[in-house]
């Protein structure tokens, strides 16, 4: 039970500084006047999730994100027992980031929530389609480089930070590309705005679980003899074992 506490503060941790970082700098951008722009935001959000993957990626696996933790769940790579602390502790570490956000530059931008765009104006059909496609690319990344001993090791944050980058420079201005429920949870909490908040919920959590079992049905299948369960693939590219992943879980976030 103190390990499982340890692991999900890891993820409070992890997640309180990416909604720091990556709403926060949607707050900036709003104070200053646009200085930082779309790529500035979509920079931050990468940059953070790079560094905070190789900060806990060891401790927690990084997830930072609740669809990240329930599509590793579904395939078998998460603790059923551990979904719950872990996501409690996503959302709480995004609430006092935003929390924190206000206290310091109060109520502007919409303190980063990610909401429909109304210029132009984005269906929430179209915002749920987005939110989709950005979500399923994410998890499919996320499921190559934390779970296939094939890719090369060491680069995993850096993929995943990436795909996090791309999709907040397309998606940013429509629908605030959030892909993690946690990052919108803490602003809509603290700002109170809820408009369109099941979107991103829904979108990004049936998308993960598409993605999950879409790269597990593109994944070669074992040669006879080899161990059934693929091993998993550390933040510094050590092999985990089943038995290890069953404690620490697969690595790996976002956004």
């Amino acid at each position: 039970m103190r390990e499982l506490g340890r692991r999900a503060t890891a993820e409070a941790v992890g997640t309180f500084f990416l909604v720091l970082i990556g709403p926060g700098a949607a707050m900036v951008n709003a104070v200053t006047g646009g200085s930082l722009g779309v790529a500035g935001i979509a920079l931050a959000f990468a940059f953070v999730i790079i560094a905070m993957v190789y900060a806990l990626g060891h401790l927690s696996g990084a997830h930072l994100n609740p669809a990240v933790t329930v599509a590793f769940w579904s395939t078998g790579r998460f603790p059923r027992g551990d979904v719950v602390p872990y996501v409690v502790a996503q959302c709480a570490g995004a609430i006092a980031a935003s929390a924190l956000s206000r206290a310091v530059l109060g109520p502007v931008g919409h303190l980063g929530a990610t909401l429909p765009a109304l210029a132009p104006p984005i269906s929430l059909a179209a915002a749920f389609a987005l939110e989709f496609a950005m979500s399923f690319a994410l998890m499919f990344v996320i499921m190559a480089v934390a779970t296939d001993d094939r890719v090369v090791p060491g680069f995993a944050p850096i993929a995943v930070g990436l795909t996090v980058g791309f999709c907040a420079l397309m998606g940013g201005p429509l629908t605030g590309a959030s892909m993690n429920p946690a990052r919108s949870f803490g602003p809509a909490v603290i700002g109170g705005e809820w408009r369109a908040h099941w979107v991103y919920w829904v979108a990004p959590i049936m998308a993960m679980l598409a993605a999950a079992r879409a790269y597990d049905a593109l994944r070669p299948a074992a040669a006879p003899g080899a161990d059934v369960e693929a091993p998993l693939i550390g933040v510094e590219g050590a092999v985990i074992s089943p038995d290890d992943a069953a404690e620490g879980g697969a690595s790996f976030q976002h956004a």
